[in-house]
């Protein structure tokens, strides 16, 4: 990848369902480092953008690139999509943990687009793979819990395990999918400081689905705004003033905003991530 290429580019990408368009010709660069804040109501098309730029979803037409090499085009994913996706994390808000299993262990499944398949399977980890999970869980703060039933923790620690799995899987590029829309408060802003200190301290470049402008403004320097499909704003968090989102979305306005800036602790002293991302 060309030092000067963008991490994430996006041409022209148009997707349907039964019918009715989700994206309608979105084009945009995302540059490597940044952390972006995608943002719009209910429909927008922010989960189908995000699940474009990894391969879950693939579009009728348009381009996605990632880290310099064509991810999808016009409908086709690259032959190469399974080693492109290991350079990929991603979060959703559901979790995806096994409940029944311990947390180390589902850590630990991050790495299994690097082991040899049976023992991926196996859960026949090295020493060296479970000293990467622990570090990791160390890192979010979770090592204590690390030999727990994944189903024994809250909400937002489940979403701590989701990404400190991201963290061992040595990402380059997170994709978040809503991932605080189930929290309390208290939750949302640790979850929301892991994924900025995953970008700060490890220079992991982040775009996060969110639903309210107070955490865009407040952990991203960069909005991309959709509406019914469309990229309608991108440009820095701090132009999102009341009155230009009611210009953006009118009445669906009210539904971005909310008073959870105001609920959300302030923070003294930024997590920081101490434990690097493994090569």
């Amino acid at each position: 990848m060309n030092t000067n290429d963008p991490i994430v580019q996006v041409d022209d990408l148009r997707k349907s369902f039964a019918g009715q368009p989700a994206l309608k010709g979105i084009t945009l660069k995302i540059a490597e480092g940044e952390r972006v804040a995608l943002l719009g109501a209910s429909g927008s098309g922010k989960s189908t953008l995000l699940r474009c730029l990894c391969g879950l979803e693939t579009a009728e037409s348009g381009a996605v690139r990632v880290f310099g090499e064509t991810l999808q085009s016009e409908g086709r994913l690259s032959p190469r999509i399974r080693s492109l996706r290991r350079g990929i994390g991603v979060v959703f808000q559901q979790f995806n943990l096994v409940g029944r299993l311990p947390v180390m262990t589902n850590v630990l499944t991050g790495l299994a687009a690097e082991v040899p398949l049976w023992r991926a399977l196996s859960g026949r980890f090295t020493l060296l793979h479970r000293a990467r999970a622990l570090d990791a869980l160390d890192a979010i703060g979770l090592a204590p819990q690390a030999f727990q039933r994944a189903s024994t923790l809250s909400g937002g620690q489940q979403q701590r395990a989701a990404i400190a799995r991201v963290l061992v899987q040595g990402a380059r590029l997170l994709l978040a999918d809503e991932p605080v829309a189930s929290l309390d408060p208290e939750s949302t802003r640790r979850v929301m400081e892991q994924l900025a200190a995953l970008n700060r301290e490890a220079g992991m470049t982040l775009v996060v689905s969110l639903h309210h402008v107070a955490l865009a403004r407040r952990y991203c320097e960069r909005v991309i705004a959709l509406r019914h499909g469309e990229l309608v704003f991108d440009g820095p968090s701090s132009a999102l003033t009341p009155e230009f989102l009611r210009e953006l979305y009118g009445s669906a306005a009210d539904e971005l905003e909310s008073d959870e800036e105001q609920h959300i602790p302030s923070i003294p002293h930024p997590a920081r991530l101490t434990t690097p991302l493994a090569a």
